[in-house]
């Protein structure tokens, strides 16, 4: 029996608890690289190794978390205890920036990896089984799109909220350690709220729209990779991978760009609101849209035009301020789709996997947030790489450093050719995804 239409109560409760998973997104992928290399004096190169360690773990973790929430699902006909247990999270992330005060360098770097590893692994513990409950749900094909549409309006709202105030906490134009340190217990705080309102949502839709498990049966851990055997969410993984690198290397890279490429690293407040703000708005619409021409053409529209907007950035500073922010609010625009439409069409795969479909949602889940995670590192080390070409000097809180001329085109070029790029193999890789055209017709 499927549920025409889900409460809006459980929509809005359910879609809070992505507040907190954008703090946990936005913040670190925006600051750390920053924070390590501005105020810690971690070298580029080793504070890219701290940003990909911790990940590499994850791509083990997430998968196993998707089977214990899988065999939660069979046992007790929920997954929320994993989600409980992930509200540990923001205790990691307020320790991520508390360091001792004689703590750089490598001791700094070390300090934040242990952090940054137990922030992961108690953000899958919520993250799995909170974006398997879509898959869970007796909905149909357009009600899922409007599922994860109130998610991304407050995913979005909470990226910007957190973007914005993050760097205005650290100290603005002159961020300190005690500024970050202030920063991690104010938004680590407001993220446990909300990741307990986003808990109570998960149990309001379950009741709402439930599925009946048609199986008891546990696949066990050596059959988690069969997610991949799956073609359809083969490709669709495969070109979210890209798609999650590319806007974690440009959340990443728009501290540098401000400070060294526009000159103000005030600046980094208006790059974020201008990607952010136009996401809010344009998630919406992005939902109208898809309902007349499909996910899967609205996703490839999106990406062609996020893949235009870094080009424009790639000229720099001659194309003046006022051109660079605008081509920014096209990528934010293009962002809101690259969030919402492929997250509607996971649950989409899952669906029609099979008749125990929603038996293995979290096995799915676990292999997409591994790729997710792992977008969210290499996007953050690919910058640092460019940054460590470029021959760009780390330093340390209150030190003024003058770059020379191959580290500021590292900069820029990183910031506007290198999402291009990666952004066009993701449109191919998104053309092999075939299924949304066969819901369509059916």
């Amino acid at each position: 029996m499927t549920t025409d239409r889900l409460p809006r109560t459980g929509l809005l409760t359910f879609a809070g608890g992505s507040l907190g998973m954008g703090i946990w997104v936005t913040v670190p992928g925006l600051l750390l690289l920053y924070f390590l290399t501005e105020i810690l004096a971690v070298s580029p190169w080793l504070a890219g190794l701290v940003l990909l360690v911790p990940k590499i773990f994850d791509v083990i973790v997430h998968p196993w978390v998707g089977h214990l929430s899988d065999n939660g699902l069979r046992r007790r006909g929920h997954r929320r205890g994993l989600m409980l247990a992930g509200c540990a999270l923001p205790l990691a992330f307020a320790g991520l920036f508390a360091l001792p005060g004689d703590f750089s360098g490598t001791p700094a770097a070390l300090w934040v990896m242990g952090f940054f590893i137990a922030g992961n692994l108690f953000f899958a513990f919520y993250q799995v089984p909170y974006l398997s409950t879509p898959a869970d749900l007796s909905i149909g094909y357009h009600e899922r799109t409007r599922l994860m549409g109130f998610r991304m309006v407050v995913l979005t709202l909470g990226i910007l909220l957190s973007g914005v105030l993050a760097p205005v906490i650290t100290g603005g134009q002159d961020p300190t350690r005690g500024g970050y340190s202030l920063m991690g217990l104010i938004l680590g705080a407001a993220m446990l709220g909300v990741m307990l309102v986003g808990l109570r949502g998960v149990r309001q839709l379950t009741a709402a729209a439930p599925t009946a498990i048609t199986s008891t049966h546990s696949p066990g851990l050596r059959k988690l990779l069969a997610a991949l055997g799956d073609r359809q969410f083969r490709w669709l993984v495969i070109s979210y991978l890209l798609m999650s690198t590319t806007t974690h290397l440009v959340l990443a890279a728009v501290p540098y760009f401000a400070e060294y490429e526009l000159g103000r690293t005030g600046l980094t407040t208006v790059l974020v609101a201008a990607f952010v703000a136009p996401a809010l708005i344009a998630t919406p619409i992005w939902v109208v849209v898809t309902r007349r021409i499909g996910k899967q053409p609205g996703l490839l529209l999106a990406q062609v035009t996020f893949a235009a907007g870094s080009l424009v950035l790639a000229v720099g500073r001659p194309a003046g301020i006022p051109v660079l922010v605008g081509a920014v609010a096209i990528l934010g625009i293009a962002f809101a789709a690259m969030q919402l439409l492929p997250f509607s069409m996971m649950p989409d795969v899952i669906r029609s996997s099979g008749a125990e479909g929603t038996a293995k949602a979290g096995a799915y889940t676990g292999m997409w947030t591994a790729a997710e995670a792992t977008g969210g590192a290499l996007g953050p080390y690919v910058y640092a790489a460019c940054l460590a070409i470029g021959g760009f000097v780390a330093s340390g809180a209150g030190q003024t450093v003058i770059q020379n001329s191959s580290a500021h085109t590292a900069i820029r070029l990183g910031f506007g050719l290198v999402p291009a790029a990666l952004m066009a193999l993701a449109v191919l890789c998104q053309r092999k995804y075939t299924l949304d055209s066969q819901l369509r017709r059916g």
